[in-house]
């Protein structure tokens, strides 16, 4: 059984979970601007909570994107620093991703289709569409930016669940591909409870990283990440 804990700062929640052998801790705030103020407590507190050292654990787990890019580099950087200290490897989540997995884990009927988007502001929005496959996610179409009206999906089915923020922006999408949706659930954020169980299969495969090499995912080519070794 695995030891993980897993951050997100990459959207207006903020959140923390520790998973402990098949037991889940968390904490989840939604909280715009204050993320450098309650992560780092958040993580104290499941610690303490749990009775679990930092260099306990198996790996660290967080939000690398697409989402606010400030808020995804608070994200790295804490999961860079802790894992640096504790020497644990680091397992690099999508968020987009994050958000389809609440979804199957809590919906008694779920889709097997599934669009995720997030506001990327500009008026462009983060997406990428979803198969489910005997309850495990395969991308239909990669994660992408653009803006609303370009958000284009074929083959999707009447009933598709249309999840995140990104969906605030329904009225300028293509008419037939929102008729075809669910109502769209805006209330679905990235949240650390549930990329836990993604890092959780990635480490089981062996799929971790050294924490000097991540980088946040921004999807627009113009932003810059320095490493800690170029800061």
């Amino acid at each position: 059984m695995s030891k993980i804990l897993a951050l997100d700062t990459s959207t207006d929640a903020c959140s923390a979970a520790l998973l402990l052998d098949g037991k889940v801790l968390k904490r989840f705030e939604v909280a715009p601007r204050r993320h450098t103020h309650l992560l780092l407590p958040m993580v104290e507190a499941l610690l303490q909570e749990s009775g679990v050292s930092l260099k306990a654990l198996d790996a660290i787990a967080f939000g690398r994107g697409p989402g606010s890019f400030a808020g995804i580099r608070i994200a790295t950087g804490a999961a860079q620093g802790l894992a640096l200290a504790a020497d644990l490897p680091v397992v690099p989540v999508s968020t987009l991703e994050c958000m389809a997995t609440e979804y199957l884990l809590t919906s008694e009927l779920p889709a097997s289709r599934i669009l995720t988007a997030l506001d990327a502001r500009m008026d462009e929005v983060y997406w990428c569409a979803w198969d489910v496959t005997d309850g495990k996610l395969g991308y239909r179409v990669p994660e992408q930016v653009s803006a609303p009206s370009e958000v284009k999906v074929e083959g999707l089915e009447k009933g598709f669940a249309a999840l995140g923020s990104g969906w605030c922006y329904a009225e300028s999408m293509d008419a037939e591909l929102v008729a075809l949706a669910q109502p769209p659930r805006l209330d679905i954020y990235p949240n650390a409870e549930y990329m836990l169980s993604i890092a959780e299969q990635a480490l089981a495969r062996g799929e971790t990283r050294r924490p000097d090499d991540v980088e946040p995912v921004y999807l627009r080519n113009q932003v810059a990440w320095k490493k800690k070794d170029q800061q």
